[in-house]
């Protein structure tokens, strides 16, 4: 007996779960070895953009590497349905201040609604601040680029 395979995701489906999901893991290639953190992210326009603190080690891979891969889930609680996507792609510095500026403005409006305060140590940032401290011009914002071909996998 041959094992089921699940089956495949169409274009549609995974814009869909882009569109919906807000949260990823990114793998980053440092040397041997991959490494893997969490991210908020924000789809606009087709492109998923992410906040980075301008320190740490996910920033010092970056300027040796800006090879990723994307994975994200959907999963229902009693994982009755779940979705997989995993992309392979490149980030880039986002040098446009008004795209910056309209990403952070979606990042902090979905963030308002979405996410406690606690969240934004994740950005590097004091939650007594509130939300609107990540809503600086100087803040380094990436995007995904140069996608390859996502793999999405469903539930039967």
């Amino acid at each position: 007996m041959s094992p089921l395979k699940l089956p495949k995701m169409d274009e549609n489906e995974i814009k869909q779960v882009l569109q919906n999901e807000k949260l990823c893991r990114i793998a980053f290639i440092d040397d041997k070895y991959p490494y893997i953190s969490p991210f908020q992210y924000v789809y606009l326009n087709d492109t998923m953009y992410f906040h980075f603190t301008d320190y740490g080690k996910k920033k010092k891979i970056l300027e040796k590497n800006t090879n990723v891969c994307v994975s994200i889930e959907h999963l229902q609680e009693d994982l009755s349905a779940f979705s997989f996507i995993s992309m392979q792609g490149k980030l880039t510095l986002v040098e446009d201040e008004k795209e910056k500026i309209n990403v952070l403005k979606h990042m902090v409006k979905i963030a308002r609604k979405t996410y406690s305060q606690n969240f934004l140590t994740a950005h590097g940032f004091e939650k007594e601040k509130g939300w609107e401290a990540i809503n600086n011009k100087s803040e380094l914002i990436y995007k995904f680029v140069e996608m390859r071909e996502p793999i999405g996998l469903k539930s039967p």
